[in-house]
């Protein structure tokens, strides 16, 4: 039976190329504005791009905060990517951003400085930090080329946190994951197949509820 994934939609974010993404992979996919209609999802998606005080604005408007926590704290299986992995930390340093806290840590700004240019844009690499993630099967064991476009990046408390890093004029964190928890500063839908691949891993790793 297929797995059955809920895509947040709070105002803002790609969700049709992460719907795709996700259908192409073989799960169903249900778009939800409201805690109430995930229902008995196997999982959950967090996409994001964009300000991430307009995310967060869309969020607590929709009444997703609190579900998200419990959500976590329920280790259900739940995939952040792009300002959907910056929503999850405490604070940015964008307008001084209070996130979902989701986990403990902050979203900093690339330095500007000569030859560094901002937004980080186009592929590049992220290193595993974790050799036995069940995310990451399939991909290459040392590294991955994936897509990217962002100005901010996170900065977790908890470096057991980290999946993998990416180097652009300094490293930072490029994925974060705990227990059903995986989150991406980089586009998998936009990714190709390697993209595909870590959404398949996703879904593969969601037990069905039904």
């Amino acid at each position: 039976m297929k797995k059955r994934i809920a895509i947040i939609n709070y105002g803002m974010g790609n969700l049709r190329s992460v719907e795709n993404a996700v259908k192409q992979v073989g799960a169903d996919v249900r778009i939800v504005t409201s805690p109430d209609e995930v229902g008995e999802a196997d999982g959950l998606v967090l996409p994001g791009v964009g300000a991430l005080q307009d995310c967060i604005e869309g969020l607590v408007a929709a009444k997703f905060p609190d579900f998200l926590k419990g959500w976590v704290a329920e280790e259900r299986p739940l995939l952040g990517v792009c300002l959907g992995l910056q929503a999850m930390f405490e604070r940015s340093e964008e307008r001084d951003v209070k996130g979902l806290g989701l986990f403990a840590g902050e979203v900093k700004r690339f330095k500007s400085r000569p030859g560094l240019k901002i937004p980080h844009m186009g592929w590049n690499q992220a290193k595993l930090c974790k050799g036995d993630s069940p995310y990451w099967n399939g991909l290459d064991d040392e590294q991955s080329s994936f897509y990217f476009v962002h100005s901010y990046y996170v900065a977790p408390e908890d470096e057991s946190l980290i999946l993998t890093t990416t180097d652009y004029e300094g490293v930072f964190t490029s994925s974060i994951s705990k227990g059903n928890t995986l989150a991406c500063q980089f586009h998998p839908e936009k990714s190709q197949s390697n993209g595909l691949r870590i959404y398949a891993n996703f879904v593969d790793n969601c037990k069905n509820r039904h």
